[in-house]
C-alpha cells in the first residue's frame, strides 16, 4: 500500500522502521522540517512540505504521527479524500474539528485506527481476558500509576521544546500519557464521571502540568484512581484491579500479569511470548492496520474510542479547573457543539 506519513518525530521515525520491516516501500513524508531527528534515511523518498502536495500522490493511507495539536489538520483533509488514517494519540488537544473529523470519515467510508498501542500488549490482552471470564468477580476498584522522568525520554533534544511540554503544541501529562483512559475503558466499560487535580509540582520549567491525580466513576459502578506524572524516576507503570473475587496486577517493567482467585486462594502469573519487546506492539498495530485498510479487519481502536479517551483528559483539566465532578456524557455533548 502506498503510506503517507505526516510528521518524522520520535514516533513518525518509528512508524518508518516498523513499515521497512513489514515489506512496506511505497513511503511519502510529509514535514514542516521541525523534527529534531535526523533526517539522511529519507534521502531516498518523496519528502513534501505541503499537504496538498502530498496528498496529490493519492496515498492509500495516512499515519498522522505530527505533534498532537496539529493532528486534525491532517486527519480531515485525508479522510476527506478517503484515505484511510492511523491517527496517533491523542486524536487531538481540543475536541473543536472533531465533529469535522466524525463527518469527513462518514462521507468518504474513511477508516481510522487510533494509535493506542498498549491493546496490543499480549499482558493486558490476558487481563482482558480475565476479566471478561469472571476471574475475580465483578471489578470495584482500580489503580493505575504511570510516572516517567520528561527529560530522558528524547535524550538529543531540549525537552521544554518538545511537543509533550508546550501548551501550544497538545502537551502536558494528561493528554500524553492518555493511554490509562483508553486501556481502562477498553478493559472496564463506559466512564460516568471524571473528578481531577492537576499540578506543575516538579523543577521542569515547563508551563503545563507535570502531575495528575484523576477519579473516574464508570457507568459499572467501578471506581479507578489514575496518577501520572513526568516526574518519577525510575519510571514505572502498573495497574491493579480489585473484584469482589480476586484481584489482577499488571506490571509494564516486566510484562507480567497476576492474577488472584479468592476461590481458590491461589496466584496465576503470566507472562508474556519470549523475546517479547516493546516495539513488538507498535508492530502489531501496524500489521492490524494493514487489515484495516485492506478491508480485512474492522479497527480495533476507533475513532470513537479516541473521542472518548480524549473527552476523559479534557475532563480532567475542566475538574481540575473547576474544582468539581464533570458528567463525561454531558461534558462531551456540549464541547461536541461548541469545541473545547
Amino acid at each position: 500500500m502506498k503510506v503517507l506519513i505526516a510528521g518524522f518525530g520520535s514516533i513518525g521515525r518509528r512508524h518508518f522502521h516498523n513499515l521497512l520491516m513489514l515489506g512496506e516501500r511505497d513511503l511519502i513524508f510529509y514535514r514542516t522540517q521541525r523534527s529534531t531527528l535526523p533526517t539522511d534515511e529519507l534521502k531516498d523518498y518523496v519528502v513534501e512540505t505541503d499537504l496538498e502536495a502530498a496528498l496529490a500522490h493519492q496515498p492509500d493511507a495516512v499515519i498522522v504521527a505530527n505533534p498532537t495539536a496539529l493532528h486534525l489538520e491532517v486527519a480531515i483533509p485525508a479522510a476527506r479524500r478517503g484515505c484511510h488514517l492511523l491517527l496517533e494519540k491523542p486524536i487531538a488537544h481540543t475536541l473543536e474539528g472533531v465533529a469535522d473529523l466524525r463527518a469527513a470519515v462518514a462521507q468518504s467510508g474513511a477508516r481510522v485506527l487510533v494509535g493506542f498501542q498498549f491493546r496490543y500488549h499480549p499482558s493486558l490482552r490476558r487481563v482482558k481476558r480475565w476479566l471478561e471470564e469472571g476471574a475475580i468477580g465483578r471489578p470495584v476498584h482500580v489503580r493505575a500509576h504511570w510516572g516517567e522522568y520528561l527529560p530522558a525520554w528524547h535524550p538529543w533534544e531540549d525537552y521544554r521544546r518538545s511537543y509533550a511540554a508546550r501548551p501550544d503544541l497538545g502537551g502536558g501529562v494528561v493528554l500524553t500519557l492518555c493511554h490509562p483512559f483508553d486501556y481502562l475503558r477498553w478493559l472496564l466499560g463506559e466512564v460516568e464521571s471524571v473528578s481531577a487535580n492537576l499540578a506543575t509540582l516538579g523543577d521542569l520549567e515547563i508551563p503545563v502540568e507535570d502531575t495528575a491525580d484523576i477519579s473516574l466513576q464508570f457507568q459499572s459502578g467501578a471506581l479507578a484512581q489514575v496518577h501520572l506524572d513526568y516526574i518519577q524516576r525510575p519510571p514505572n507503570h502498573h495497574l491493579e484491579i480489585i473484584g469482589t473475587a480476586g484481584m489482577i496486577r499488571w506490571d509494564n517493567t516486566y510484562g507480567t500479569c497476576r492474577v488472584y482467585r479468592a476461590s481458590t486462594e491461589t496466584w496465576e502469573t503470566y507472562t508474556p511470548p519470549s523475546g517479547f519487546e516493546r516495539n513488538d506492539m507498535f508492530l502489531d498495530e501496524l500489521r492490524h492496520f494493514r487489515r484495516v485498510v485492506a478491508g480485512e479487519e474492522a479497527p480495533y481502536c476507533t475513532l470513537e474510542d479516541g473521542i472518548q479517551a480524549l473527552a476523559i483528559a479534557l475532563a480532567a483539566h475542566e475538574s481540575s479547573r473547576r474544582g468539581r465532578r464533570i458528567r463525561l456524557e454531558e461534558f462531551l455533548s456540549t464541547a461536541l457543539e461548541g469545541g473545547v
